[in-house]
This record gives structure tokens, C-alpha cells and sequence, in this order.
């Protein structure tokens, strides 16, 4: 019996280091390593998270079998070259989070041996990916993202430095662009202060792309390519800073809606932006109501009226359509009343031409011929002038 205990007791010691137990002496004890339960499945994670750790040294020595590594929480202003090892790669490795560290700058060969990755988490970070004259201070290294072959999911919420330059979308097009994450399905971007896209073409080299996630910015309109994403299904523009939707948006969000094969439907979300309640929301009211896309939440859009918000869909429309009506119709008055003045003015101008035919045959018969002799007695010089050169 005292042998069946004994053989007990190492068995649970066994499976207890197996399931959450001490990932070896590298480790220091501060990290945990086996199968644990992460989005309902079993997988075999290394836990560091809230440790402490000044640096990465420590993922070079993850077990072989790790499938995904949690790394929150920590203090590692820079991630240093082959994070995760020189030699060996990590086939089993598909989750990587390192969200929460404080991350200034991530070096253009950090991320070595991660064939598998299809999910990297960066949040809430400092990073900086600009570039500078100055090669002591460049932080921009366009190939920082090469090696994720097969990367489905990448997620920046809040991870650049604030005030971020003005050049952020050409630096990251720059990175995405080198990177070449042609596999991406899903890329967020929430939280970054991102005002406006100076590169309007920052997203069409992802022809995966599912999901734009850009909620909780400083957005007003779509000053981005969005048609190049032609399998773009859901745009989230929550909490930005639209007040209404203007003529280009509409039509840039239906384009997306209407391109060929489409097999389900084009989402956006506008939830908590600042539309205003006055006549100014009525195209971007009309075309909500009338368009193919998926405005999530619809009933749901409020509007502000100094401090007092509104259903959009309660206001009463039927003045600002009238107002708009009476606009149409009188511009379509204003171009008529021109076109025919124009008319008029042209028949008159020729009506007067032909009037005065012979006076003005008079007044112009003598500058011809004033003009005419001139030209000939210019030419005649010319041909007695001696040659200077043979």
C-alpha cells in the first residue's frame, strides 16, 4: 500500500506541473505553463501575466508544446531580436498576447519562428513606428510583422504613443505594405486618437479583410479607401466623431455593398456619434433608410440638440424634405433661367454680327491689309538680307 501511495502522490505532482504548474527554473516560479480552458478550448498556455518582468528575455524558453503565450501586464519598453528563440521555430504557437507592457519600440527581426501565429495582441501599449532623419531615433521598422505568415487576427487598440504623428496611417500602410499579411481577416485599430488617414489607401493591400475595426477615434468622414476591401463585411465606426454623413461616405459604403459576389451583407456601425438634430442630417437620415447596408443598430442612433439627445428616426423629417424640395427646385430653376439667357444673349450677339456686316467689313479691310503689306515687306528684307553663315 505505502508503494501505491507513493506512486499516487507523484502521479498528481506529475499532472499538477502538467496543468499549472512551474515552467521551469528560467522562469523564477513566476509564470504558469500547461492545458488550461482559453475561449472555451484546451490549449496548453504559458501564463505570465502581472509579473513584474523589466524583460522578454524569459519567451525564449517556452515549452515546445505551447500553443499560447500570455505576457500582460509587465513593464518591457523594448522587445529585443528573436523574442522567441534563434533555432528552433514554434510550430504549435497559434496566440500571442502581449498587450499592457509598456512597449515603446518592437525591432524589425523580434518576432522570428511564429509560422503558426493567427492571432497577435498588442493593446494597450506605447508604440512608436515612426521615422526619423535621425537613425538613433527611428522607430520605424516596415518589416516588424514579415514573419507572420499566416496571421488572421491583429489587434493595436491603443497601442501607439499619444500625440502619435500626423503620418501614422503612411507609416503604418509602410509596415503593412512589407509585412505582407495577406491571410489578415481582422484588424483593430480602436482607441488610437487616428483623425483622419493622410494615406488613403492604408488598408487595400489586407484582400482578406473581414472586419475594420475603428470605434473610439476622432473620425468625421471616411477620407479612406474602403472599395479596395473586397471582402470587407463590417466597418465599425462607434463612438467617432460624425455629425452627419457626407455625399462621398454614402456613396463609398454603397459601392461596398454592391461589389460583385458579395455573399452576405456589408455591415457599419455608427453607435454614439455626435449626429446633430437639425436639417443637415436629413441626406444622411434619407439614405439610412433607403440604402442595401446594414447600419447596426438603426433604431437605436441618437442625435444631439444642445445637451438633449433624440432618436434620429423620431425627428420629424417633413420640413427639412420640403426645405430640400424647394432647394432642388429652385437650383433647377437657376440653371434653367441661365441656360436660357445664354441663348438669348448668343442670338442677340449674332443678330447684331449680321446687322452690321458692312460697317464692320469696313473697319476690319483696312487692318488686313495694313497687317498683309507689313508681312510682305518684312519678308522681302529678309530674302536681300546677306547670309552670315554658310
Amino acid at each position: 500500500m505505502k508503494h501505491l501511495r507513493v506512486i499516487a502522490v507523484t502521479v498528481l505532482a506529475i499532472l499538477a506541473g502538467t496543468y499549472a504548474g512551474d515552467c521551469g527554473e528560467k522562469f523564477r516560479g513566476k509564470c504558469s505553463c500547461g492545458l488550461q480552458t482559453y475561449n472555451y478550448q484546451t490549449k496548453y498556455v504559458v501564463n505570465c501575466t502581472n509579473e513584474g518582468f523589466r524583460d522578454a528575455a524569459v519567451l525564449e524558453y517556452i515549452p515546445t508544446e505551447t500553443e499560447v503565450v500570455i505576457f500582460t501586464g509587465n513593464y518591457i519598453q523594448e522587445l529585443p531580436w528573436n523574442v522567441f528563440g534563434t533555432i528552433n521555430d514554434r510550430l504549435n504557437l497559434t496566440i500571442v498576447d502581449m498587450s499592457n507592457n509598456h512597449i515603446h519600440e518592437i525591432r524589425g527581426k523580434t518576432y522570428h519562428h511564429v509560422p503558426n501565429v493567427r492571432r497577435l495582441i498588442l493593446n494597450h501599449n506605447n508604440l512608436s513606428i515612426s521615422r526619423y532623419d535621425d537613425e538613433a531615433f527611428n522607430y520605424h521598422h516596415p518589416r516588424v510583422f514579415s514573419n507572420f505568415v499566416n496571421l488572421m487576427e491583429l489587434h493595436l487598440t491603443n497601442a501607439f504613443a499619444d500625440n502619435t504623428s500626423a503620418e501614422l496611417s503612411a507609416d503604418l500602410h509602410d509596415i503593412f505594405v512589407s509585412s505582407n499579411l495577406t491571410k489578415l481577416v481582422k484588424l483593430h485599430l480602436e482607441q488610437n486618437e487616428i483623425s483622419q488617414f493622410n494615406d488613403k489607401r492604408v488598408f487595400c493591400d489586407f484582400p482578406a479583410l473581414l472586419d475594420l475595426h475603428l470605434g473610439d477615434n476622432l473620425l468625421t468622414e471616411l477620407n479612406f479607401n474602403i472599395t479596395c476591401l473586397k471582402k470587407l463585411r463590417f466597418l465599425d465606426l462607434e463612438r467617432n466623431k460624425f455629425e452627419t454623413l457626407r455625399p462621398h461616405d454614402m456613396k463609398m459604403l454603397d459601392e461596398v455593398q454592391r461589389e460583385p459576389g458579395r455573399t452576405t451583407p456589408f455591415m457599419v456601425d455608427f453607435t454614439f456619434n455626435p449626429f446633430q438634430c437639425d436639417c443637415a442630417i436629413y441626406p444622411t437620415y434619407d439614405w439610412m433608410r433607403s440604402t442595401n447596408v446594414t447600419v447596426r443598430n438603426l433604431d437605436n442612433l441618437m442625435c444631439f440638440r444642445k445637451k438633449h439627445q433624440e432618436p434620429i428616426f423620431s425627428l420629424n423629417m417633413k420640413k427639412c424634405q420640403k426645405s430640400r424640395s424647394g432647394k432642388r427646385d429652385h437650383t433647377v430653376t437657376l440653371v434653367f433661367v441661365l441656360i436660357c439667357l445664354s441663348c438669348i444673349l448668343v442670338v442677340l450677339v449674332g443678330s447684331l454680327i449680321y446687322v452690321s456686316k458692312d460697317k464692320l467689313k469696313t473697319w476690319i479691310t483696312p487692318v488686313v491689309d495694313h497687317v498683309s503689306k507689313k508681312v510682305q515687306y518684312t519678308s522681302i528684307k529678309d530674302e536681300e538680307a546677306p547670309e552670315q553663315y554658310v
